[in-house]
């Protein structure tokens, strides 16, 4: 987050390729959020109400992020999230498919995360969540973005090397 201002690295966008297929449908950008206990939703509500300037909304999520967020390995919750644009044939195919394999290759590491595909509801605290933080980095998110969630089968998921 501090590093690259932000933006999306290898570290959270996957490939991604459906069970049973060999080809990727591409890459996709994961969310990591808080658990519902430890949610800070509202916090990411505030921040993107509380001014109209896009500039000011990234450097306050920035800031917010880049902090104490992601330092408590124990308050996140274990299903990644990812948004995808209205009508989008890859969230079409994931839905249709309920099951992917999501590869992370980052810093000398590769996880193979097997997930089962969960279309979220505008009411669920990780659609929420979700809707928020990329709300902050992109103020012109479509209303109608599509929100999966990707629950890890961590018994049949694999990393090379094993931490």
């Amino acid at each position: 987050m501090r590093n690259n201002a932000g933006r999306p690295d290898a570290a959270i966008t996957p490939s991604v390729r459906l069970e049973g297929e060999h080809e990727k449908l591409g890459h996709i950008i994961t969310v990591l959020s808080k658990a519902p206990a430890y949610s800070k939703t509202s916090e990411l509500l505030h921040m993107a109400r509380k001014t109209n300037d896009p500039a000011e909304q990234r450097e306050q999520a920035l800031r917010f992020f880049s902090a104490v967020y992601y330092q408590k390995s124990r308050e996140f919750c274990d299903i990644l999230t990812a948004t995808f644009p209205p009508n989008s044939p890859g969230a079409a195919a994931l839905r249709a498919g309920g099951r992917c394999t999501l590869t992370f290759e980052a810093y000398a590491q590769r996880y193979d995360l097997l997930c089962k595909v969960l279309p979220l509801g505008r009411r669920n605290p990780l659609y929420e969540a979700t809707w928020w933080h990329n709300k902050l980095f992109n103020p012109s998110l479509h209303p109608e973005t599509e929100i999966l969630g990707f629950v890890p089968d961590w018994s049949a998921s694999s990393a090379d090397p094993m931490p």
